[in-house]
């Protein structure tokens, strides 16, 4: 298997449902891992891999749902739930969280994988994401603090003469500011530079120079 094969997690303390749960996952062409308590779970080393996290609603140590918010605050994998002990209440609370489903037992196998296609290409998505952002982050820190003043400029469409004046410099050296932003950043366009600095949330600059 490749890094980037998907892996499923299952989250769940029966063991005969692990295993049910692993070998449906697994004939279905994806990696399984399975876990007894959401505490295993969270210890575990995680593969580099899009992936998505079957789990039960009622576990030994939390419950599903409290992991779900455990969960949210890091770069965690989409939930199914699938539980014997869903209920209304629950399965609201679960899907307002972020739940791609909520299947009661016993689920159909379809729904099951169809929920486990869209729960890992969401993840692969949000990874493809991480990794743009974290590689335009990196980018971004090579600019020296002045490029990285100018830059809201550049981004804003102001003209370098513009920019020269309201930071109290020549239009000569905004000019090779704006050359060595857009050498550093790998844009190509300023178009490319533009959804570069959104991404990066870089604020374009707004007050009007005459």
């Amino acid at each position: 298997m490749k890094r980037d094969d998907p892996i499923v997690f299952v989250v769940d303390d029966d063991h005969r449902m692990q295993e049910a749960l692993s070998s449906l996952v697994e004939a279905m062409g994806f990696r399984a891992a399975t876990f007894g308590s959401a505490l295993e779970f969270l210890e575990a080393e995680k593969p580099d891999s899009p992936a998505c996290l079957i789990l039960d609603l009622e576990l030994p140590d939390i419950n599903g749902l409290e992991l779900q918010r455990e969960l949210a605050d890091r770069e965690a994998p989409p939930v199914i739930f699938v539980t014997g002990h869903g209920d209304i209440p629950s399965s609201v609370r679960a899907m307002k969280a972020g739940a791609v489903e909520f299947l009661t037992k016993p689920f159909d196998e379809q729904e099951l994988q169809s929920a486990i296609e869209k729960a890992v290409e969401t993840d692969r998505s949000a990874r493809e994401r991480r990794s743009e952002l974290t590689h335009l982050r990196d980018r971004y820190s090579l600019l020296t603090p002045r490029e990285q003043e100018v830059l809201p400029f550049v981004v804003a469409g102001f003209l370098n003469k513009q920019t020269a004046f309201d930071l109290g410099t020549s239009e000569i050296t905004i000019r090779v500011h704006r050359g060595q932003i857009m050498r550093k950043m790998g844009a190509r366009s300023l178009a490319e530079l533009v959804r570069m600095a959104d991404k990066l949330g870089v604020t374009p600059h707004t007050r009007s120079i005459d």
